[in-house]
């Protein structure tokens, strides 16, 4: 019997393969053939969450009343949690009736503001390199991404004023990342105050991803974009439970900002999902509240990990972005190879697994991305292999 042919919506034939899926996909097969890898390849916490917070779900999982349809912009006791957090972390208040939403894990929120912001064709100006769902999400809504390069010599914040005036003018949505997967860059306040004032002149809105917001390294704290005046009401910024309490797994994470921006995502979200499971906003509320002793000593571990993977480094004579922050270490590739021929060389001769800088666009060619989270065992495994097979002789 002939099968059913399915013909893919013309969005979906825009989209490149995600990197993520295809880093899976490569390990499975390698390990059905037997290899054995070591995998840098996707920042996953392998931490696990601190007990206080698991202990809170066995709890609230067990209580009926929480087994019913959560509200879809979240409990006021997790958007209550939420803006207390930030007010203590930034300094910054927000009302949690109107300027907090609970989301699915950052992720989801990101991915769904270009339905609520974008018209088809409407631009949406994306760093590159970045995090591969902002560019997506732009297609998927059917609005045009547009490429804003991310520069070493610029410490891997976008020049606004290279930007053209008739793309200023044409676009509608601006993506930031800092700290900044995959460069582990970081802004500051003055930078956020110029692409305050230039979003506020050309009339854009701004999406500010802060996944790894509490996973810096030294010096000042992360700042937010909505410490600066005037940048409110056109911003939303995304929060993520899952690497600074090691939560990747369940998916919760929060929005604040503008209230007309809360309220179109939220419109957004009502007619596609139906919220956070409570028992997990309850562990949220948790992790917010409760001792924070578990943020240290993950940011602890990540940094003795950075400094072993750079030593090492150091030694093969590869150079390398000096990690600020984030899980990530961004090597420039040796010898002027691709980052994909690099990558796949890393594979080949050491089984081991990372992330091609080409995947987050044209601007991290000639780099490739090393995660952090894997265990201690496993990244002296790693190093050891690439000395031995990389090593100078």
């Amino acid at each position: 019997e002939k099968g059913v042919e399915v013909y893919e919506a013309e969005r979906i034939k825009k989209l490149p393969p995600y990197l993520f899926a295809q880093i899976d996909r490569v390990i499975e097969e390698k390990r059905r053939q037997g290899v054995s890898l070591v995998n840098f390849g996707i920042g996953d916490p392998d931490l696990p969450t601190p007990d206080h917070i698991v202990e809170r779900l066995r709890e609230e999982a067990t209580r009926p009343e929480n087994h019913r349809y959560p509200s879809y912009q979240g409990m006021r006791a997790f958007r209550e949690a939420a803006s207390s957090w930030f007010r203590r972390r930034f300094g910054v208040e927000v009302n949690p009736e109107r300027e907090v939403l609970a989301l699915i894990g950052s992720k989801e929120g990101i991915a769904h503001l270009p339905w609520a912001l974008l018209d088809p064709r409407d631009l949406a100006l994306v760093p590159d390199p970045a995090y591969p769902v902002y560019r997506a999400a732009t297609i998927l809504a059917g609005g045009k991404p547009h490429p804003v390069p991310l520069r070493e010599e610029n410490d891997f914040l976008p020049d606004l004023g290279s930007i053209p005036e008739e793309v200023w003018r044409k676009a509608k949505l601006f993506f930031v990342n800092y700290p900044n997967n995959p460069t582990s860059a970081t802004a500051h306040l003055d930078f956020y105050r110029e692409l305050v004032d230039r979003c506020r002149y050309y009339d854009v809105l701004i999406a500010s991803d802060m996944a790894y917001c509490e996973l810096v390294y030294g010096g000042e704290p992360a700042p937010s974009i909505l410490q600066v005046p005037g940048a409110r009401e056109r911003t939303l910024e995304f929060f993520s439970l899952s690497k600074t309490y090691n939560m990747t797994g369940w998916r919760i994470g929060f929005a604040v900002g503008g209230e007309d921006l809360v309220s179109a995502l939220g419109k957004i979200k009502t007619n596609i999902d139906s919220g956070v499971f409570n028992a997990v906003q309850y562990a949220g509320i948790e992790a917010l509240e409760g001792p924070q002793d578990c943020v240290k000593r993950n940011r602890e571990v990540y940094m003795r990990r950075r400094d072993a993977l750079q030593a090492c480094f150091d030694r093969l004579g590869w150079q390398y972005i000096p990690c600020q922050a984030t899980l990530y270490l961004w090597v420039k590739t040796p010898g002027g190879m691709t980052s994909a021929d690099f990558t796949t060389e890393l594979l080949k001769r050491a089984g081991v697994v990372t992330a091609p800088g080409a995947a987050y666009g044209e601007q991290g060619e000639g780099y490739v991305r090393f995660s952090l989270s894997l265990p201690d065992r496993e990244l002296e495994e790693g190093i050891a292999r690439l000395e031995r097979e990389f090593g100078r002789r």
